[in-house]
């Protein structure tokens, strides 16, 4: 019985210290912790729509980079999108955009009392390009969104709806006091989650 007890006090320190936040001055692991631990992001765009032609345009779309867990996630932002959705339009006119993503969303900063906006309410933004994912990588995507996102799967058919990734080429981390930390995708994909 002790046995059992030392090994279930121990699966829970495990636990915690898997799911301790990065230290400030490990960026990159901030980025893909942040990235790992949010069901959903704000994905600003140039407007397509008359109006507002050219204007930027965010909204908030459903993400994953994998199954929940310590070890579940690629770095990569996967979207289920349909081409009838107002930002989707936009991208057919200009696939870029970014993509902002905060432990906001987390019970991590509501605990320590952080409003969204201090920096050590942890925020990523992600700059890059909406592409459809190929057949060899839908499979994936579809596992990283639907696990996360059950729902998903019962969404109409006739909206055509369709796997997109969020192609990284610039990422900043906010994290800390002192300003933007400016990651790589080489440094951001390059660390373990």
């Amino acid at each position: 019985m002790a046995g059992l007890l030392l090994l279930g006090a121990a699966s829970a320190l495990l636990l915690a210290a898997v799911g301790a936040i990065p230290p400030p001055e490990d960026a990159a692991r901030m980025a893909r912790f942040v990235l790992h631990s949010c069901d959903w992001g704000a994905l600003a765009t140039l407007s397509a729509q008359e109006g507002l032609r050219g204007r930027p345009f965010a909204n908030i779309f459903s993400l994953s980079d994998g199954p929940p867990g310590p070890f579940g996630g690629s770095g990569v932002p996967y979207l289920y999108l349909t081409d009838m959705e107002i930002s989707v339009q936009d991208l057919e006119v200009n696939s870029n955009a970014s993509l902002t993503v905060s432990l906001a969303q987390t019970p991590y900063c509501r605990r320590h009392r952080y409003d969204p906006q201090n920096p050590l309410c942890a925020h990523i933004i992600f700059v890059g390009s909406i592409v459809k994912v190929n057949d060899s990588e839908a499979a994936l995507a579809k596992k990283a969104l639907f696990s996360r996102h059950p729902e998903m799967e019962s969404w109409p058919k006739d909206h055509n709806w369709f796997f997109a990734k969020f192609n990284i080429t610039n990422i900043w981390v906010l994290d800390y006091f002192g300003g933007l930390k400016i990651v790589t995708p080489e440094e951001y994909y390059s660390v373990k989650p």
